[in-house]
């Protein structure tokens, strides 16, 4: 699928809430299984490598994307000028 076909479906299922918009604390991944990616909802092989998490939406949505899918949704769920609904997790750390 090509880059700007994929990033225009991801920021459609950001906006009717197919996609979570918060972000995914804690990623684990390994071989692909057969898993369809949340993203391009294609299949992830097992030449390639899946990455699942859970968002931090109250009742916490399963995800899992391509690698590559899960950068563009990153990046698209943080894009400038994108309306997020969610309430911001406080940040711990040093100086703040």
């Amino acid at each position: 699928m090509e880059q700007e076909v994929l990033r225009h479906l991801i920021r459609n299922k950001l906006a009717d809430g197919r996609l979570p918009q918060d972000s995914i604390p804690r990623l684990w991944g390994g071989a692909g299984n057969g898993e369809g990616c949340d993203a391009c909802e294609e299949v992830i092989t097992k030449t390639q490598f899946v990455m699942e998490g859970v968002s931090t939406t109250p009742g916490g949505v399963g995800i899992q994307f391509h690698v590559g899918c899960l950068h563009l949704w990153d990046s698209e769920r943080q894009a400038p000028g994108r309306e997020n609904t969610n309430t911001k997790l406080p940040k711990y750390g040093p100086g703040e």
